[in-house]
């Protein structure tokens, strides 16, 4: 075996201690780096807290830049995955560091836990006292592929809602974290009122935010009520 062909193996699969190792660290990386975002957009932050925040911005974004090239070197038509979902999404996370231009896609990392979905492997199945656990069991794979794009939509949209209306509000939508009560209370349909958008933007937002929410609250309902149907006619089979 070849060291590229080690490097691909190492990159792409969870066959070895190594690979998920690399794997974990780079997942860690990512929430380390998604987490330290959210921060830096807290207001009278210390020029030393600052300076933590960019050598961390810093280190990982060489990590993620050795990491996109090593993929790209390893994969077998480069071409087909520097276009790739994945592909593109590693590439606007880490281009905006070198180019300078502004625009902000720090948050668009936190897309790529969704490589976590890889390593969801379906259980095992285990009558009427566990049919309820047979159930979850059946649809563990989807759940936690619903739960995990929750978690990225719901930080997307509080990072969204924060862009547009926290030069119009800053006293509500101080921080992406502060700006994650609104994305709560909208993505479950909830909408208290005590935070809401006065820019034509936001509002256009939310509209889309509200749609995606629509959705959100009928997937694992679906998901349950279909696994529960399999779980009891798998105990009625001969």
């Amino acid at each position: 075996m070849n060291f590229k062909t080690s490097v691909h193996r190492l990159l792409n699969s969870q066959e070895t201690r190594s690979a998920r190792i690399v794997a974990f660290s780079i997942h860690g990386l990512i929430l380390l780096s998604v987490v330290t975002f959210s921060i830096s957009t807290l207001p009278d932050l210390g020029q030393s807290e600052i300076m933590i925040l960019r050598w961390i911005e810093i280190i990982t974004v060489l990590i993620f830049t050795v990491e996109y090239l090593l993929r790209v070197w390893v994969d077998k038509r480069p071409g087909k995955f520097i276009l790739s979902f994945s592909g593109l999404i590693d590439l606007a996370a880490i281009l905006p560091f070198y180019i300078a231009s502004g625009l902000d896609l720090r948050a668009m990392r936190a897309l790529r836990l969704l490589r976590l979905v890889r390593m969801l492997k379906l259980a095992k199945y285990n009558k009427a006292i566990r049919r309820f656990q047979k159930a979850l069991l059946i649809a563990k794979e989807e759940m936690i592929l619903f739960c995990v794009v929750s978690l990225i939509l719901l930080y997307l949209s509080a990072m969204g809602i924060y862009y547009f209306e926290h030069v119009a509000q800053p006293e509500r939508f101080k921080s992406v974290f502060h700006s994650l009560w609104w994305a709560v209370t909208t993505l479950t349909t909830v909408g208290y009122g005590d935070m809401f958008p006065i820019t034509v933007g936001g509002k256009i937002f939310t509209f889309f935010v509200l749609m995606i929410g629509l959705g959100i609250i009928a997937i694992p309902t679906g998901l349950l009520a279909s696994a529960l149907a399999a779980a009891r006619k798998g105990e009625d089979a001969p």
